[in-house]
């Protein structure tokens, strides 16, 4: 009984530090030094990686559906295409995906191994808000994130499958980028952005939040030592990634339904 209700409440828990988190949001201001180290952490350090499996992306996407609009002879659309899949899915998803297993496992090790060292029991012992200390610059960190390491993907995506689009197709990159932006003027209707933008940025600010708030989660409820520390991890990875892709169908049928 207890190894059924223990996923009831550790779901229960991240709802309630999500509103606990809503509710401090006003005391951002005077953690903003932590604020910072985590956009540091979180950010500069695997801006790297987001960059590289951006372009890789980009360059499959532009390389595999630019052979097949050769065959038809359609090859001059791939900017369409690859512009659109990098805007609307891949890039908030892969951004999103990088983020959990680096910065996501992160954060639920560092305050697993508080935890199980009585560190959070401490806190309270000395009447810290941990919530307010710990969560909220987490949360407010990945959330900045995540959109801006999207813009990133997807800018490094579209350069990526221009130069594929280039060197194998035969497309020519003026040709290339005006049928980038053509694709993306569909205006929102909430922000003047493109909406395909709008829309992926929209999609990686509510990824960054779940994946903040399902680390912290773990790393907080993490009993029982080195174990519990690793387990924590490989749940709040696994639960972030499974999250983000049920989200991201969701999100997708809501903003382009018929």
């Amino acid at each position: 009984m207890k190894d059924l209700l223990r996923p009831l409440y550790s779901a229960g828990y991240r709802v309630d530090l999500f509103l606990r988190v809503i509710l401090r949001l006003h005391h951002v201001a005077k953690r903003r030094m932590f604020l910072l180290d985590q956009l540091y952490v979180g950010g500069i350090k695997v801006l790297h990686v987001v960059l590289l499996v951006g372009v890789s992306i980009g360059m499959v996407v532009s390389l595999q559906t630019g052979i097949e609009l050769s065959r038809i002879g359609q090859q001059n659309s791939i900017g369409t295409l690859v512009a659109l899949s990098m805007t609307r899915e891949m890039g908030p998803f892969i951004t999103a995906i990088v983020l959990a297993a680096a910065t996501g496992s992160s954060l639920a090790a560092e305050l697993g191994t508080m935890s199980v060292s009585e560190e959070l029991d401490a806190l309270e012992v000395l009447s810290i808000d941990r919530t307010s200390f710990l969560v909220v610059p987490r949360v407010v960190a990945l959330a900045i994130l995540c959109p801006v390491l999207t813009i990133l993907c997807d800018a490094v995506g579209i350069v990526g499958g221009g130069f594929v689009a280039r060197s194998q197709l035969g497309v020519e990159l003026s040709l290339y980028y005006d049928t980038v932006l053509e694709a993306l003027q569909t205006p929102a209707e909430l922000i003047p952005l493109p909406k395909d933008v709008y829309c992926g940025l929209l999609k990686s600010f509510v990824f960054g939040i779940v994946i903040s708030i399902i680390s912290c989660a773990a790393g907080i409820l993490a009993r029982g030592g080195a174990l519990a520390v690793g387990a924590a991890t490989r749940s709040a990875v696994r639960d972030s990634i499974i999250l983000v892709i049920i989200l991201n169908y969701f999100m997708t049928w809501f903003f382009y339904r018929q």
